[in-house]
């Protein structure tokens, strides 16, 4: 394609294809991991080490409305910590709360420590200037229609 056919490419149809891709993507080096990404979302939102600000229990639905800018809507985090309970990386109290025990972080820092590779694969060939370049012209379009 030329460059003049590129711009008339529609921005939403290629951001889909990108965003759909990166997901399958993701999600495919996770499983491989042994673990969804939303099983290591629920370890990352409840290690004080990670996203949870100080490692306090939550139930699933404080977990739901923290992670709702990112959650798809196939997403059961219910099932998806019935299976980290079960693995020993949750403890699910009797008012339903979770909490991460040390396995489970042992898992979450080893899923992590293999992120770095993930993101290099994703950027690989594309340069920094390039990729900020890209992020800015995403930005300027959200803007336009917001």
């Amino acid at each position: 394609m030329t460059t003049t056919d590129l711009a008339a490419e529609p921005a939403a149809y290629w951001t889909g294809v990108a965003y759909q891709a990166l997901i399958a993507f993701t999600r495919a080096h996770l499983a491989e991991q042994g673990v969804s990404q939303p099983q290591f979302w629920l370890l990352r939102n409840l290690s004080a080490a990670d996203l949870s600000p100080d490692g306090a229990p939550m139930t699933v639905p404080e977990l739901q409305v923290a992670m709702a800018t990112y959650l798809r809507a196939e997403d059961d985090l219910r099932a998806e910590s019935d299976v980290l309970v079960a693995k020993g990386w949750l403890l699910r109290d009797d008012e339903g709360r979770l909490t991460i025990t040390e396995a489970g972080e042992r898992a979450r820092v080893a899923v992590k420590a293999t992120t770095p590779g993930l993101r290099a694969r994703i950027h690989e060939g594309v340069d920094d200037a390039d990729y900020v370049a890209a992020l800015g012209v995403l930005q300027r379009m959200i803007r336009n229609v917001t």
